[in-house]
């Protein structure tokens, strides 16, 4: 149950209102890869983010349990898609869009990481394997492009003359 409501769990208002613009922007400039991948990419990053976070959890921690929750999981996956995703497309609007989301959310990235000496208040693990879920989405849902992409290669090899 935990992997499933912990994205729309929060500690407090300000915890919320944190998540609700980049959920805003980064949800909006996700719709623009369409509505289809938009809903998948959730999907993926909701679930495998969530199970990644609920098996790294508190692994290793001094500082004991660390409550994970909030949509910041989901945040980080859509931002590495965001990221990845024009790359593994290879279209240039796709790529403006990944450097774009780099320019303004970039930063955002360091919170993917431990703090070391630093006890409680964010959970890095659920901000890694949200971005993590995201690259994964970002691959899984550029198959057809990929595909396209490797026939094309192909067709250009045989219609090549022999020298």
């Amino acid at each position: 149950m935990g992997i499933v409501f912990a994205p729309l769990l929060h500690a407090n208002w300000a915890h919320l209102m944190a998540n609700t613009i980049p959920l805003l922007v980064l949800g909006f400039l996700m719709t623009l890869a369409g509505l289809s991948r938009f809903v998948w990419a959730t999907v993926i990053v909701w679930i495998l983010g969530g199970f990644g976070t609920w098996l790294i959890g508190n692994v290793g921690s001094t500082c004991g349990p660390t409550d994970h929750i909030g949509a910041s999981g989901l945040i980080f996956g859509w931002l590495t898609f965001l990221l990845v995703f024009g790359l593994f497309v290879r279209k240039v609007w796709d790529i403006v869009i990944g450097l774009v989301v780099l320019f303004f959310y970039g930063g955002v990235l360091l919170g993917a990481l431990p703090r070391l000496g630093m006890c409680g208040g964010v959970s890095w693990q659920g901000h890694l394997c949200g971005a993590l879920a995201g690259v994964v989405a970002a691959y899984l849902l550029s198959v057809p492009e990929r595909k396209a992409r490797a026939l094309k290669k192909a067709g250009n090899r045989q219609l090549r003359p022999k020298t």
